[in-house]
């Protein structure tokens, strides 16, 4: 009997692919024939349920057969001599890689090899790979078979078998096509898959761990940083007076406008601060204010108006405390308004402009020298103009005439030059700061500078360094949605003002006081929530109601003391005179309360339109003007509040005519928005009431400069000219 060659009693090693087998035995010594038949068996086999290596002994038709050469010599070996033995499938279900098995040409006997485990890829003998002997057929020539290879599956597409006498096996389409199915039918095996989807949703969920760990990490350090620009921020408190006037009323639609003085000091508290102010013998001083503004948000956020009062101005101090050290300031009405930051820091400046103005204060911001520069530069330099070369000495700036973007220190020079604008006094000064202040909202407002990460961060960091913000404005979400109720303003709805002024009589030609008549009339617009462009027509009377009032017995009012001020004591029994002599008039229902009030003008306000009519009853009985009633949804009945303006008696006091004013008084030379000067003291040409809002618009004298303008240019003093 010829045997296949590669049998020398040991069966040939086999690399196989994933899940492929090789080998083969023969029953009688004779090659089977490749063909067609090979492959119909294996299709039988595979249908009986034979997996990997059950057909072990098949003949195989392709080249991955271990040992079978289809035309290769015959072996020495007599039949039955330990040929190879048919390969165990791999460990997964399904046919030998490679293989087209044939069925074994033992007549009666079992396939060579046995009949291998289902699902283990291996025969039956191969339980006990030590024991030749275990149950298993015969080979036709009465031989033992071989026991069964095993090999591991691999990668490679192909397997290399070398039999005994060094012969490779042919390698041949057939196989490879088998090797394809194979692996598909691999592919396809349901534990397969479920593998694979536990893969694919371990991998899904690491993802979603590394993605949440990210965005929890930015989270995070976003979190830390507004921390961060939050601890950069300097807070103090809002007022040191002993009282401090109660909130502007709210409007119709219930908004109330916002009150916010901007402050600028001269403090030396630092090396930066002392390099960049000079006065190095001012190092220890307490900080003055010497740049003041207020900045008036209207209730609706369609205007907004800006009022200066120049440093040198004499104003009333009230008593301060200072938090720090609980020393008490006594009040005086000998100082200029920039000391008043001295007693105890910017809360006593904010009592002295509730004093000065009547115009509650909701926030203050107070910025160093420092800060400015550093400001500046974060915004990328402001836009400012001169109508002549221009050098001050004292401040250190230097110009050409023209228009030039200022930054850094020289920023720092522009607000702080007096000497070297106009007639060098004080005035100046304020006229360059609302060029200076204009000119930077509206490049804040054009987005320029705030679509960079990197230069929004670097304002960030300069605003929140430079400011010491009351206690209430103390945080960025804070500022921000303060700056977003700025922001909607439109630029030429800005309207800047200095107040109207008259030498001081005590010290002529050092200080001012403020201009009687032109001064309570801005100051009076600005309590009032009107625009001091003159574009905002406004009237507090509301839609006209439909009913008449109801008689004085049915309305019910309540009156409130509000006469007290930061320096002046309420009146004593202003409420309760004013209810009971409304009792006399048939308004019955009319009570006193004597909660604590304080507000500079005498209003009348009402919840509703239907009520407009019993208000109006209520002011007729008292002589109050139309313009001191008021509609908003805060309150719950007609209420009366009687302010600093009526301290006696039972009829309000009529307003006497605004002060005509002499063309010879002193110029402002103010900056307008042609470059020439401005004349302090002139009447506005309507003239009018103080409290009228027949005139809704700043007087002259205030030199109003619109947000607006491009075209002002501060006009330079001749003596200041190189």
């Amino acid at each position: 009997m010829r045997q296949s060659s590669g049998a020398r009693g040991s069966a040939g090693s086999a690399d196989a692919s994933a899940g492929e087998s090789a080998g083969a035995a023969q029953a009688d010594g004779e090659v089977s024939a490749a063909g067609k038949s090979g492959r119909r068996a294996a299709r039988r086999a595979r249908k009986s349920g034979a997996t990997g290596g059950k057909a072990a002994g098949a003949d195989a038709t392709g080249a991955r057969a271990a040992g079978a050469d289809a035309q290769g010599p015959s072996g020495p070996e007599g039949s039955g001599a330990e040929g190879p033995s048919g390969a165990g499938g791999t460990d997964g279900n399904g046919p030998a890689v490679g293989e087209n098995p044939s069925p074994a040409e033992a007549s009666g006997d079992k396939a060579a090899g046995g009949e291998g485990t289902k699902g283990k890829g291996r025969t039956d003998s191969a339980t006990d790979s030590k024991d030749d002997d275990a149950e298993s057929g015969l080979t036709a020539g009465g031989e033992r078979p071989a026991k069964a290879t095993i090999p591991r599956a691999r990668k490679a597409d192909t397997a290399d078998t070398t039999g005994a006498d060094g012969n490779e096996a042919a390698t041949g389409k057939s196989g490879r096509k088998a090797t394809r199915k194979a692996a598909h039918a691999k592919k396809a095996d349901p534990k397969d898959r479920a593998a694979k989807r536990k893969r694919t949703a371990r991998i899904a969920r690491w993802t979603a761990l590394a993605l949440a760990v990210t965005v929890l990490g930015a989270a995070t350090a976003g979190y830390f940083y507004y921390e961060h620009l939050n601890s950069n921020l300097k807070k103090s408190n809002l007022n040191l007076g002993d009282k401090q006037l109660d909130r502007s009323a709210a409007n119709a639609a219930g908004q109330r406008p916002l009150n916010i003085l901007i402050l600028g000091s001269d403090s030396r508290n630092s090396k930066e601060n002392v390099a960049l102010g000079g006065a190095r013998e001012d190092a220890g001083r307490k900080p003055l204010a010497d740049v003041q503004m207020l900045v008036h948000v209207s209730a609706d956020r369609s205007n907004m108006s800006v009022i200066s009062v120049p440093r040198d101005t004499r104003v009333t101090i009230p008593k301060c405390t200072d938090p720090e050290d609980g020393t008490v300031y006594k009040e005086t009405d000998r100082q200029i308004i920039n000391t008043s930051l001295m007693n105890g820091g910017p809360g006593c400046t904010v009592a002295a402009w509730e004093e000065l103005t009547g115009i509650p204060v909701d926030h203050f911001m107070m910025i160093d020298f420092a800060g400015v520069v550093s400001m500046a530069d974060a915004v990328g330099g402001v836009p400012v103009c001169v109508d002549a070369n221009v050098y001050d000495k004292d401040s250190g700036l230097r110009l050409t005439k023209g228009s030039h973007k200022v930054k850094g220190e020289q920023a720092l020079q522009w607000l702080r030059t007096r000497h070297g604008f106009e007639d060098g006094s004080d005035i100046g000064r304020t006229h360059a700061q609302h060029i200076y202040m204009n000119a930077m909202v509206r490049q804040l407002k054009s987005g320029t500078k705030l679509s960079d990460p990197g230069q929004l961060t670097d304002l960030a960091e300069a605003a929140t360094k430079a400011l010491t913000v009351d206690k209430d404005l103390g945080s960025v979400k804070k500022l921000y949605d303060l700056g977003n109720d700025m922001k909607r303003v439109p630029s030429g709805r800005i309207t800047m003002t200095t107040m109207p002024w008259v030498s001081d009589p005590l010290d002529p030609d050092a200080h001012v006081i403020p201009k009687p008549g032109d001064a309570d009339k801005l100051f009076s617009l600005v309590r009032n929530d009107i625009a001091l462009d003159g574009k905002d027509k406004k009237s507090d009377k509301g839609p006209k109601p439909t009913v008449p009032a109801a008689p004085k017995g049915a309305i019910a009012l309540t009156v409130f003391n509000g006469t007290g001020t930061a320096v002046q004591p309420p009146a004593t029994r202003r409420a309760s005179d004013i209810a009971e002599f409304l009792v006399k008039e048939g308004f019955t229902k009319a009570t006193s309360d004597s909660t604590p009030r304080a507000q500079a003008d005498t209003t009348i306000t009402y919840p509703k339109t239907a009520q407009r009519p019993d208000a109006e009853a209520v002011a007729k009985a008292l002589g109050l003007p139309e313009s001191a009633l008021r509609m908003s949804p805060t309150v719950d009945q007609v209420t009366l509040v009687i302010g600093g303006d009526w301290r006696t008696g039972t009829k309000y006091p009529k307003t006497e005519e605004a002060e005509e004013s002499d063309s010879s008084e002193e110029p402002t030379a103010g900056a307008t928005g042609d470059g020439k000067s401005g004349e302090n003291g002139k009447k506005d040409d309507k003239g009018g009431k103080e409290g009228d809002n027949g005139d809704n618009k700043a007087p002259k004298s205030s030199d109003p400069l619109s947000g607006g303008d491009t075209s002002a240019c501060m006009n330079v003093n001749p003596l200041n000219r190189f």
